[in-house]
């Protein structure tokens, strides 16, 4: 199985940032929910900066697929022993 850990992560972050970002975006007038962070929106920074990594992890391991896939097997010479696969 050859599944990039990349993948799973990138759409956990995506998927994480998308609700941060969306919540930011509709609280963004909230002077009071944001006074802890001196005004702040967090929410909605750190759900674009989780966005950005996650669409970057999932594309690196979609591109580390691809090239997966074009790549012929590698073939196992006559008489070599493969241990541990």
């Amino acid at each position: 199985m050859n599944l990039d850990l990349r993948i799973p992560m990138g759409l956990m972050f995506t998927f994480t940032g998308a609700i941060m970002t969306t919540w930011g975006i509709k609280t963004n007038g909230d002077t009071t929910l944001y006074a802890k962070s001196l005004g702040i929106n967090a929410n909605l920074w750190w759900g674009l900066v989780l966005l950005v990594f996650g669409l970057t992890m999932f594309l690196l391991g979609q591109r580390s697929q691809r090239r997966l896939a074009k790549e012929p097997p590698p073939s196992v010479e006559e008489g070599e022993v493969r241990r541990g696969h």
